[in-house]
């Protein structure tokens, strides 16, 4: 099974998050940032993995080391549950759209981690989570997991709408990356080895 359990603990955070990769979209969310747990439970929903996540943080200062941390975890599951990326497609992309909004995430999960994001908010929060998070949370991922994730926010008005496609997009790009090739007997690359 492409699975992994992550256990993070800090003067900050103590999160424990369980990844299963090819799971059926359950979410079992518990960050104590609301905002954060809806656009997860889209995340895991359309991108099929069955995530659970337990997280106490220090929200009395504000949000950010809890909702970093969560994604910090998220991307060394994703990396564990992967190993060495035998037999996946690695690189997919989607356009999703929220009603008028519209997102396009694109990944490469060969080893590199790089972060490109384009998307501009009008309101300062979303529920709990500053939208001045949002970039930091797709690069936490980007970096901990070991991939490229290039994602834009095309068009859109609605700040929630706008968060809400890029979520489900990134959920779909990954499920689609992360997809077993029958063809693919080895590693996704020229070189032999999917490396940093």
């Amino acid at each position: 099974m492409r699975s992994a359990t992550i256990e993070r603990s800090t003067a900050e955070t103590q999160i424990r998050l369980k990844l299963d990769v090819d799971g059926q979209g359950r979410a079992n969310l518990n960050t104590g940032v609301g905002f954060l747990d809806h656009m997860l439970t889209l995340f895991a929903g359309h991108g099929l993995f069955d995530l659970e996540v337990q997280a106490k943080g220090d929200l009395h200062i504000d949000e950010h080391h809890t909702a970093e941390d969560v994604m910090i975890c998220l991307g060394k599951a994703f990396d564990q549950a992967l190993g060495d990326r035998r037999g996946i497609v690695r690189t997919a992309h989607s356009f999703v759209p929220m009603d008028e909004a519209l997102a396009l995430v694109a990944v490469d999960l060969g080893g590199r981690a790089y972060t490109v994001f384009d998307a501009e908010f009008a309101t300062p929060r979303l529920g709990q989570l500053g939208t001045d998070l949002i970039f930091h949370l797709f690069e936490a991922l980007a970096m901990n997991g070991r991939m490229n994730v290039h994602a834009k926010v095309m068009y859109g008005r609605n700040d929630h709408h706008k968060v809400e496609a890029l979520f489900k997009a990134c959920g779909r790009a990954l499920d689609a990356a992360t997809t077993l090739d029958p063809r693919r007997h080895g590693v996704p690359s020229t070189k032999g080895t999917v490396t940093a």
